[in-house]
């Protein structure tokens, strides 16, 4: 099953806040043997989520969604989840009592009550409405689940609750698809070399070893580096072993000045 990833936020696209969640969901990924197929970012648009999330729906991956399903105005990843799943919003019961506590708790370390019928308060409860038939994704830091549904998952933009969460859902739904795959890669500094010379070796190793993906990174250098193209194979141990070989030899035959990694 494939791994996706969608983050969504005005403030993401705006460049007013960096996105932090690739990195961080490429490495929980990586721990478990696991990779990222595709990464799509989003703003607080109602029509443009609803899109995404039909299509992704429609698909057969495995997607994390991070942020918009709190409850402020400019919130609508639960929203949109429903509509793109033509299912209503529902309050989901456990949802709503960690919610409860959450609200007593702070109320307590206040020093007061709280009265669940506070405006503020039945605010707070709307983040317990998720589309019908969703269940809960556990938040360790307050409690204030996210949701999943299907093999979609929806967690908070904030990355102190997020990628806990995204770890749970790893770890409790899909541990059974951990390490299945064995990967490794190989790679090689060029210098001197074209990117349009190297080519032809490249598309040769990619016929060569199905089992392996060929990538070619160019750098124009730095005042350490000269300019070079970072030269590699990527997959299946043994067809890499075999292919990064080929693509030495070839590299010896024509005189090319390359550094291994």
């Amino acid at each position: 099953m494939a791994i996706g990833l969608i983050i969504i936020g005005d403030e993401i696209l705006s460049g007013k806040r960096r996105d932090q969640h690739f990195p961080k969901v490429v490495e929980l990924l990586a721990e478990r043997g696991l990779q990222l197929a595709w990464a799509e970012f989003v703003g607080d648009d109602r029509e443009r989520i609803t899109a995404t999330l039909r299509r992704t729906f429609a698909g057969g991956d495995i997607v994390f969604s991070c942020g918009g399903i709190g409850a402020t105005p400019d919130d609508h990843t639960r929203q949109c989840a429903a509509a793109a799943l033509g299912r209503p919003l529902v309050m989901h019961p456990e949802g709503r009592a960690n919610i409860e506590e959450r609200i007593r708790e702070t109320a307590r370390e206040a020093g007061g009550e709280a009265d669940m019928n506070a405006p503020d308060n039945l605010q707070r409860l709307k983040m317990a409405e998720f589309p019908e038939g969703a269940s809960l994704i556990p938040n360790p830091y307050n409690r204030i689940a996210g949701f999943t549904v299907g093999h979609h998952h929806f967690v908070p933009g904030f990355p102190v609750m997020a990628w806990p969460m995204i770890a749970w859902v790893l770890d409790t739904h899909y541990a059974h698809l951990f390490h299945q795959e064995a990967r490794a890669e190989r790679a090689l500094l060029v210098y001197g070399q074209a990117e349009a010379a190297l080519t032809p070796l490249m598309e040769l190793l990619q016929v060569s070893y199905p089992g392996v993906r060929v990538f070619s990174l160019p750098s124009v250098g730095d005042a350490t580096t000269r300019r070079h193209i970072e030269l590699g194979v990527k997959g299946n141990p043994e067809q890499v072993e075999r292919a990064f070989a080929a693509m030495c030899a070839e590299l010896d035959r024509v005189g090319a000045e390359y550094q291994r990694l």
